[in-house]
């Protein structure tokens, strides 16, 4: 029996290329949080070398998305902010926003962990 929880948050960081699957590793081994997923898009930024390159100039994005209880939400932002290095320059960007229900992901005791 699954529960629906209301008091999630969806934490969604917008990453350079090769940033996204390091700080996943990092969410598991060190705070056991098993609720997130990375996508890969293209972009560019309003004030990157690229625009100034001509139209169509794009790099690589990866898009990490964690979903965590309300409480913890403002603590795990703080920490993905800074692990992830958004706060240097074009490090990327962060935000976070409520969700409306989320159901609760755990995986099966017999299952071996990933080394």
């Amino acid at each position: 029996q699954q529960m629906i929880s209301s008091e999630s948050k969806l934490i969604t960081c917008i990453l350079p290329k090769g940033h996204a699957m390091p700080m996943l590793k990092m969410l598991k081994q060190e705070r056991g949080i098993v609720t997130a997923n990375i996508n890969y898009a293209r972009g560019s930024g309003r004030f990157t070398p690229l625009i100034y390159r001509g139209a169509g100039e794009q790099t690589e994005k990866e898009i990490l998305s964690v979903i965590v209880s309300a409480e913890e939400a403002d603590e795990l932002f703080s920490y993905i902010f800074f692990n992830a290095e958004i706060n240097r320059p074009h490090g990327g960007m962060i935000y976070q926003s409520a969700l409306v229900t989320a159901t609760p992901y755990q995986i099966p005791a017999e299952i071996e962990p990933e080394k």
